[in-house]
């Protein structure tokens, strides 16, 4: 498996403080990365070690499969980044923004019009951007990133501060990136709603700590409803249904199940009634990915 991104035991203290303990981030070719966590996860300081703005206390990144410490420079010439608020000159065009980058950066002068074209702002190219909304100096930040044609895009919060229409813009830009150019994204954001909608996989950041780092439907999975029986004589349920051949859990005084069709309900409750159980309520307990993401980022445990 081809790995664009992957680090090892990365760590970085300040003083005292540990805002990364132990990161082991994997991330394919390919894939928009939803790095996701409360603020103050470790997200940014994650970021400005991967983009060689930070110094590691410990530990590995490789990126392109190559060493960051030993080809810094090679690297970062095929990545794209837009770290917390873009820089431009307000006095400028976006047009004439793009032109004084693209001679620091050598690419032919044609890219301008490509990257504007991208974050669909042709049309405002000759515009002041002292007179750009927040989304579309968003937007101009990232055709910046993407005037060099990196092969690895990370975004460090695109959306702050943006309207709900500037959100919908920058996530439809974003999803349309790997597909259409072939682009691997990291996206870091506080916002599982966001990341929900356009991350491929997603990586949970707690305490300077990886907890969870697999794909959006893996997630998905932990939301399932469950059906909880609250009877009589929980122990002696469970242990009827087990005897069934029925799976069920045993929790707090509770029969739980994972979520199962009215059919089988109907089946459960028959065989306690047999056995002498009495039934008090049954319950279908719908968690949100929220209530996921809650529960591992103020419990602190993988699930």
């Amino acid at each position: 498996m081809e790995y664009i991104v992957q680090t090892e035991n990365l760590s970085k203290r300040f003083g005292k403080e540990q805002a990364v303990a132990g990161m082991d981030l994997k991330i394919r070719k390919g894939e928009i990365y939803g790095f996701l966590g409360p603020n103050g996860a470790g997200k940014t300081t994650t970021i400005r070690m991967l983009l060689g703005l930070m110094k590691p206390s410990s530990g590995t990144i490789k990126i392109f499969q190559k060493d960051i410490t030993k080809e810094r420079i090679n690297i970062l010439a095929k990545v794209g980044s837009l770290v917390e608020n873009p820089s431009y000159y307000p006095h400028l065009t976006a047009y004439e923004n793009l032109e004084a980058l693209r001679k620091i950066l050598g690419v032919p002068k044609s890219r301008i019009d490509e990257v504007l074209e991208i974050v669909r702002l042709k049309d405002a190219a000759n515009k002041k951007v002292k007179g750009f909304s927040l989304g579309m100096k968003q937007r101009l930040g990232i055709a910046a990133a993407l005037l060099h044609n990196p092969e690895l895009l990370i975004l460090d919060e695109p959306t702050n501060g943006l309207d709900p229409s500037g959100i919908i813009e920058m996530r439809n830009l974003i999803k349309r990136l790997p597909s259409e150019y072939g682009m691997t994204i990291i996206i870091s954001s506080h916002l599982l709603s966001e990341i929900d909608q356009m991350a491929t996989t997603v990586g949970i950041v707690t305490k300077g700590k990886i907890i969870f780092q697999d794909s959006i439907e893996a997630m998905r999975t932990y939301a399932q409803p469950k059906v909880s029986f609250k009877v009589s004589n929980s122990e002696q349920a469970w242990r009827s249904l087990v005897a069934n051949g029925i799976k069920a859990e045993y929790k707090e005084g509770q029969i739980l199940m994972d979520e199962c069709s009215d059919e089988k309900v109907a089946k459960i409750v028959q065989i306690l009634v047999q056995d002498g159980v009495s039934i008090y309520r049954v319950e279908e307990e719908k968690r949100s990915l929220e209530d996921i993401f809650l529960q591992m980022t103020t419990g602190e445990q993988a699930i």
